[in-house]
């Protein structure tokens, strides 16, 4: 077997790959206080799993990435988006269970954003089949509440940013 065959047949097996792998962003979500204090929202999930966690969801076919940050944390919260921005940490889980509508997905990739939303009245109108709770938060209390060890790891990413850019 030639270089080139060999390359076609890697790129297929990867191809099949990602295609086991449903693609989202994490959309870090905080707000700006007019003391300038950082507030983050949390999300309490009840689809698929129980916990906490910020916006994420699917990336669109045709959509970008940044597209795809703005539209979920719009759609998870009804709250209007600012800023965004994309930073190189990305990376894949699997899911723990077989999820009933993802029948062809074992995992998920993401790739991370930071969203700053206008808190307005401080109402969100949370999907009810996927939320039924949030919280607004201090860093310190959502790297305790998180769930999984990935958010709490971009989180962390987000924060260390927002702090150096406070400077």
């Amino acid at each position: 077997m030639n270089k080139q065959t060999s390359k076609k047949i890697n790129n297929k097996k990867n191809k099949i790959k990602d295609e086991k792998y449903r693609k989202a962003v994490f959309a870090v979500t905080y707000y700006i206080t007019p003391e300038g204090k950082i507030e983050y929202l949390i999300l309490k999930r009840k689809k698929h799993w129980k916990g906490w966690e910020f916006p994420k969801g699917k990336i669109e076919k045709f959509e970008t990435k940044k597209a795809a940050a703005r539209r979920e944390v719009n759609e998870e919260t009804g709250l209007k988006v600012l800023k965004v921005k994309r930073f190189k940490e990305h990376g894949s889980y699997l899911y723990l269970k077989k999820i009933w509508d993802r029948p062809d997905k074992i995992g998920q990739t993401y790739h991370l954003f930071a969203v700053q939303v206008e808190k307005g009245d401080g109402k969100l109108k949370l999907d009810p089949i996927e939320h039924n709770g949030h919280k607004w938060a201090s860093f310190n209390e959502a790297i305790k509440i998180l769930t999984w060890p990935n958010q709490k790891k971009c989180m962390k990413i987000v924060n260390d940013w927002l702090i150096k850019k406070k400077r």
